[in-house]
């Protein structure tokens, strides 16, 4: 008898799990277990998505005829070895099989716990991304040092997406990201579409319910849950997107406005990281739309950049150095995350717009998650492993495969240079450029010191104060030494000591006035 193991991630039904399923042999097994949203604290909406999603999976199930072992929290399991095990002592089990999971630990876990009793564990590939097993190892043999365009390229020409009759790039270039930065301007948005409206079910709500009595002290909010639970959920968000939100997505999809958390954003990478959608279906309705002349090339083109290339890249990158990241600190940082993250207690209006979404909707896109979030804990000095857990419990499309790459290394720059070039450093004035979250906030984003500086232009000064070695020898950064080589010596001195007050002033409580 096999026991086909499906994790909360692995919500496709083509996985290679069910190619050869004898149903009066095969069982398959779910379970949720607390460990899972306590050890790593996960939001309310992050754990009411994940379990709602393997409910309605193990419904759809259970209408098919499978014979399926599904443990709920009720059942009070802490960890998926606890869980196995109690399975593995009732059951004749002669083999396990388990689709890879997105996650080293988990594993690991799994592993051992097959181990002990004495059973292996066949690890099958993931179908569920674009890129073959093994292709992304192969394609790093070459590479020195890997970098995520030329990753892009490689796909786009094997897989022949926006590729023109004679194997060029569509609209002769590769990328369109210099056409995706535009602002709002003082009249901010147009009239931006309401998200579709996914009203809890029985499933979700009950969910809802178990939550609240087995696991009350998650962070984050849960009045309001409106994300895709099934296929058919996933499938309408899809086709909103593409149809009311993908024209104007390429050029604002950097650009943040106060009390608009999602924009013209596609809201989608949730259901693909639990597989409810694959990248492939994805990619190709972008295209379409881009070949029907219903949305711009710059567009489509950044969107399927999002998917084929960063996804596809940094779950390369995961696998490749898999047993690293949680290691990574290239900064020496050791710094507390500021307790603000947890209930956007703060002055700073970018800090508490883009803070209180994630409470409220799990949600942030991507600017607001390198270049507000992910800067600040950056500029501040954070360990890396304080804002990964951060990361990784509160947004609800959070995988390790996915979050660590992106937060150890692209936000954070603790891989030393393996994600990205650079760190993402910035001041205020970025902000500035990019919303209107500066518009009425106390602080001002041109001053770097004294009560009314803006803490993000203080610490971006204080950062290349204290790296300016390393930078300068950084040609894409340069430039930022010598612009802090041109100030004053007064001028840099109260820098240091503004930045040195903030440090001991901002604490878990938010900003508190100068004095």
């Amino acid at each position: 008898m096999r026991l086909n193991l499906i994790l909360g991630d692995q919500l496709n039904r083509d996985s290679l799990l069910f190619e050869d399923v004898d149903k009066d042999q095969d069982q398959f097994w779910m379970a949720e277990v607390l460990n899972a949203s306590s050890e790593t604290p996960s939001s309310k909406q992050r754990s009411v998505l994940f379990l709602s999603a393997m409910r309605h999976f193990a419904q759809s199930l259970d209408i098919e005829g499978f014979n399926l072992h599904y443990a709920t929290l009720s059942d009070g399991y802490q960890s998926f070895n606890q869980a196995l095990s109690d399975t593995l002592k009732q059951q004749s089990i002669s083999h396990i099989r388990c689709v890879l999971p997105g996650d080293v630990a988990v594993m690991q876990e799994l592993a051992d716990c097959c181990q002990r009793h004495q059973l292996e564990i066949e690890w099958l590939a993931d179908n569920h991304f674009i890129s073959r097993r093994g292709e992304f190892k192969q394609w790093m043999q070459d590479r020195r040092q890997p970098r995520m365009e030329h990753w892009y390229r490689h796909l786009r020409q094997d897989r022949q997406i926006l590729m023109d009759d004679n194997n060029e790039p569509e609209g002769g270039q590769w990328n369109f990201d210099k056409d995706n930065r535009k602002t709002f301007g003082k009249s901010g948005p147009d009239a931006v579409p309401e998200p579709v409206e996914f009203r809890p079910d029985a499933i979700t709500r009950a969910v809802i319910n178990d939550i609240e009595q087995f696991l009350p002290d998650l962070p984050g909010e849960i009045e309001e849950f409106n994300w895709p639970v099934n296929r058919e959920q996933a499938l309408k968000q899809l086709d909103d997107f593409i149809a009311r939100r993908l024209p104007q997505f390429g050029d604002f999809q950097d650009a943040m406005w106060t009390g608009q958390p999602f924009l013209y954003h596609a809201r989608l990478s949730g259901c693909l990281n639990l597989k409810l959608l694959h990248p492939m279906e994805v990619i190709e309705v972008a295209e379409k739309a881009y070949r029907d002349k219903k949305a711009p090339l710059n567009a489509v083109e950044g969107f399927i950049r999002q998917i084929l290339g960063w996804r596809e890249y940094v779950r390369g990158l995961y696998w490749y150095y898999r047993d690293n990241w949680l290691d990574y600190n290239a900064l020496d940082y050791d710094r507390e995350l500021p307790g603000f993250y947890w209930n956007a207690k703060t002055d700073m209006t970018c800090m508490r717009e883009s803070i209180s979404q994630v409470l409220s909707y799990g949600y942030g896109h991507h600017i607001q998650r390198l270049m507000v979030t992910g800067l600040f804990s950056l500029l501040w000095g954070t360990r890396p492993e304080q804002i990964h857990r951060w990361y990784l419990g509160m947004y609800i499309d959070a995988v390790a495969w996915v979050e660590i790459p992106n937060t150890i290394g692209m936000s954070q720059y603790a891989d030393g240079g393996i994600v990205g070039s650079k760190p993402y450093i910035a001041s205020g004035a970025y902000i500035k450029r990019m919303s209107n979250y500066c518009d009425d906030c106390q602080f001002n984003p041109k001053q770097a010191s004294g009560d009314k500086a803006c803490p993000f232009t203080t610490l971006y000064w204080s950062f290349i104060d204290h790296h300016q070695n390393w930078l300068s020898r950084n040609p894409r950064l340069g430039m930022q030494v010598r612009n802090w080589d041109n100030k004053s010596d007064d001028e840099k001195q109260a820098i240091r000591e503004r930045s040195n007050w903030l440090y001991q002033h901002l604490d878990q409580s938010g900003y508190k006035e100068q004095g």
